[in-house]
């Protein structure tokens, strides 16, 4: 609010008063009441003005002030920009005069090194055309040029390099070789202490106990025919001779011995003797140890705490049973080598589970080798690759003759290990290996040819008989095979003496009456 607004509010107000005083004595002298109004309007008037000129006065004061506040602040900043913009303009003088302080020593440092580098060219100069005379005049007096010192200093390099480097191999290779001795003769030995087996070596040949002598008429039967029917079912040639209540089976297969001893002791308690019930019980007692294979295949497993293996691998570690290795049972053989790998392994820092599986399944492929051609490692090791074996223990086992090259170290055990359960003494007999050997070569030649249905070795070698499918081949083929079986035995198999091919086709026709 501006003075002149302050003085019309004042005169406002004195004119407001008067006019309240002439309206409250409206009722006396007019005359009367005219002269005190003005003398009281006069006062309210003078009183206004004074005030109006109080209140104009303070606010000029006020408004002087505040104008003068302001300046103050204006100055004050004023000051302080001009003291900043001072202040930046003495920095940029300062750093102007030092970066001429620094291109002038710049260019100093430059124009040195350029004098520097031309000495130094100049040197350099002179020391290659002195190196160039040195060498020139070294050439005279060795009579050598620079190439040939060169390279007869780099042949002398050379020859002392492979001198050092074969002193070190020696040594170091002394040093390994004294070392895994020592360390190799500690880890079998704590792995073989560790092993109890029986060591029990199979024959070829068992024993049937008779109830009478009487009991050997009714095996041998009519004309013979219970006797030829039992070696036909069971592949076993059966001997009778004057030993008292005793028959003699000889097999190399001591499955086919097992099935066939079985097979007697059943009909003996049976007491009925025919073809028909001969090839009845054989076919039973066949199943009953397919079974018992199974399970102690299990058993080994469970014992080596070994877990989801294929059940085909099941069926064939049980077959293993039924097999020998110079007289070794595969059984006991893949047990023993899987403990002595699991130690082995355990001594040395290894996968002890894997190395444990790979011992135990190193010899599948001998449940096949009858069936399918090929050496056992390397068959046993595709066998295993299908059932979805780890691909170091299919490794291991196609390695553990050398027939590929071990990959793991759980490979080169898996050989320690076979190497350590054949190796002991009584566990193998080399004839005995060798004879099984031939007559395997026996069935295996015949096995080859179409038709065949299944092959038998029998007499010791003397005879391979091989009964035939008769659907299949006539009986003129049959000629024809057995004299193509012959020639293969005589060039393919080493045996003394001569075989005999006897090829059986037999028919059977079968109605039901109803």
């Amino acid at each position: 609010m501006d003075i002149t607004d302050i003085v019309l509010a004042v005169a406002l107000a004195g004119t407001i008063a008067a006019v309240a005083v002439l309206m409250v004595r409206r009722g006396g002298n007019a005359q009367l009441a005219g002269a005190e109004a003005r003398t009281l309007a006069d006062k309210i008037i003078a009183n206004a003005e004074r005030e109006a000129d109080v209140l104009r006065r303070a606010v000029e004061l006020e408004v002087k002030d505040q104008r003068l506040e302001a300046k103050a602040a204006i100055d004050a900043e004023a000051r302080e920009r001009r003291d900043t913009t001072e202040t930046r303009e003495r920095e940029l003088r300062d750093q102007e005069r030092q970066l001429a302080r620094d291109r002038e020593q710049a260019a100093q440092q430059t124009a040195t090194l350029t004098a520097q580098q031309v000495e130094l060219g100049t040197r350099a100069s002179q020391v290659e055309t002195e190196v160039r005379r040195l060498t020139r005049e070294l050439e005279r007096v060795a009579g050598l040029s620079t190439d040939a010192a060169k390279q007869e200093l780099m042949e002398r390099l050379e020859r002392d390099a492979r001198f050092e480097a074969g002193r070190m191999l020696q040594r170091v290779r002394e040093e390994a070789e004294a070392t895994a001795e020592d360390h190799a003769r500690h880890v079998i030995s704590s792995a073989i202490q560790r092993i109890a087996g029986d060591y029990v070596m199979e024959s070829t040949i068992s024993a049937v106990n008779l109830p009478s002598d009487d009991m050997k008429g009714r095996i041998i039967g009519r004309e013979g025919r219970n006797i030829r029917a039992l070696e036909a079912a069971t592949g076993v040639n059966l001997i009778v001779d004057d030993t008292p209540e005793t028959i003699l089976l000889s097999s190399f297969d001591p499955l086919r011995r097992k099935v066939a001893h079985e097979t007697l002791e059943r009909l003996m308690a049976d007491g009925r003797f025919h073809p028909t019930r001969i090839e009845e019980t054989v076919a039973k007692v066949e199943a009953r140890l397919d079974k018992e294979m199974r399970d102690d295949a299990n058993k080994v497993v469970y014992e080596l705490d070994i877990h989801d293996l294929h059940p085909d691998i099941i069926g064939l570690l049980g077959r293993l049973k039924y097999r020998l290795s110079y007289g070794q049972n595969n059984l006991s053989h893949a047990r023993e080598v899987a403990l002595i790998c699991g130690m082995m392994a355990g001594e040395l820092g290894l996968n002890r589970k894997l190395a444990t599986r790979s011992g135990l399944l190193h010899d599948i492929g001998k449940s096949l080798t009858h069936e399918v051609q090929g050496g056992h490692a390397l068959i046993g090791a595709e066998f295993a690759e299908r059932c979805g074996e780890h691909p170091h223990v299919v490794n291991a086992i196609a390695a553990h003759h050398g027939d590929v090259a071990p990959l793991t170290k759980e490979a080169y055990l898996v050989a320690a290990g076979d190497a350590l359960s054949a190796g002991r003494p009584g566990a193998r007999r080399e004839s005995m290996e060798l004879y099984v050997k031939r007559l395997a070569d026996l069935e295996g030649v015949a096995s080859a040819f179409p038709g065949v249905d299944r092959v038998y070795a029998m007499q010791a070698g003397r005879e391979v008989r091989v009964l035939v499918d008769a659907d299949t081949l006539s009986d003129e083929e049959c000629a024809v095979i057995s004299r193509d079986i012959a020639k293969r035995i005589e060039q393919e198999v080493t045996y003394p003496g001569q075989v005999k091919v006897c090829l059986v086709r037999e028919s059977r026709f079968i109605e039901y009456a109803r």
